[in-house]
């Protein structure tokens, strides 16, 4: 199937602003170049809405880090304390923010049934492998630890992310599962969109769809020589978590792909060896886009159905 046209023409813009010299492949910026233009881009995907709360505030990382957080409300009275979705932003583990997913985790508490609470790990090259899934775990603890206090069940609690977000998720719940010693929440579901589940293999994907749909092979390669200390972190399952021996007892898993994406093919074998694993997983797929579709409410008519039909996935599911 081809890009969905008014996704083709928004492709089109931004070749077109390459090919005047007005932009330039993030592979070919610093990280801070690339943080600014990625902060600038996502203005242009969706509006945030104003009819959500939102509370900011930090979490303690084990280091003495302070982290911060955003706690999204749809501003409806709720009985008792409320089952929330932490949420974990794509980017790369090198760009991206609060900021950046503010519109998508907006709409995401708009649906209902949920709180959403986001955290900003730590970005590479600053800091590497495995400061980001720490501080998701340390997010994750304090969810059990402090959540009441803030009207949150954390016995209610769905893990989720785009991207390298979703591998966060997805490591959440396997360290839930294998190591329930570095992890205290017991996650009822994990919405997986896009993820990267093998940073050491070039698939088919990688080679169709290297360049010119939004996110390139080059730059994933950029992300993952920011990210890793050593070529060794590459094989980690906590930063490939398909190369995980075992994938069996995880909570119950959307797995939600783009058809025009580098990741498809990495993220397609990790929903096959999830259901191989007897896992409860349900398999979603849009042939008609390219990958952080999820953030591109303004741009899609689309994904706003998107947002409902995740969102109803994970209400079924805590």
């Amino acid at each position: 199937m081809p890009v969905l046209p008014e996704l083709e023409a928004f492709l089109e813009l931004a070749e077109f602003g390459r090919l005047t010299g007005k932009s330039r492949p993030m592979h070919e910026q610093t990280p801070q170049q690339a943080r600014l233009d990625f902060e600038a881009a996502s203005g242009f995907l969706d509006v945030p809405l104003t009819t959500i709360t939102c509370e900011n505030f930090t979490i303690p990382a084990r280091d003495g880090h302070s982290l911060a957080a955003r706690l999204y409300r749809n501003g409806q009275a709720v009985d008792g304390l409320q089952p929330v979705m932490l949420y974990f932003h794509g980017g790369g583990y090198v760009v991206g923010s609060l900021d950046s997913h503010d519109a998508l985790c907006r709409r995401l508490a708009a649906q209902g049934g949920f709180a959403l609470l986001t955290v900003d790990y730590r970005l590479a090259p600053e800091w590497k492998f495995p400061t980001p899934v720490h501080d998701a775990c340390d997010a994750g603890n304090w969810l059990v630890r402090e959540g009441a206090a803030h009207g949150l069940d954390a016995n209610r609690t769905a893990l989720a992310g785009d991207s390298v977000g979703a591998t966060l998720a997805t490591v959440l719940s396997l360290i839930a599962v294998r190591q329930p010693e570095d992890l205290r929440l017991n996650p009822k579901a994990q919405l997986l969109v896009y993820p990267v589940t093998d940073a050491t293999t070039h698939r088919a994907s990688h080679r169709d769809f290297a360049e010119g749909y939004l996110l390139e092979t080059p730059t994933l390669d950029w992300f993952y020589a920011h990210y890793a200390r050593t070529p060794a972190d590459l094989a980690d399952w906590r930063c490939s978590p398909l190369l995980a021996e075992d994938l069996s007892g995880l909570s119950p898993a959307l797995v939600y792909l783009a058809g025009h994406d580098p990741l498809h093919d990495e993220g397609l074998a990790y929903a096959e060896r999830l259901r191989a694993a007897g896992n409860d997983m349900t398999l979603l797929e849009q042939p008609g886009m390219t990958h952080d579709f999820l953030r591109m409410a303004g741009l899609l008519g689309e994904v706003a159905g998107i947002h409902d039909e995740a969102a109803r996935w994970v209400r079924s599911k805590i």
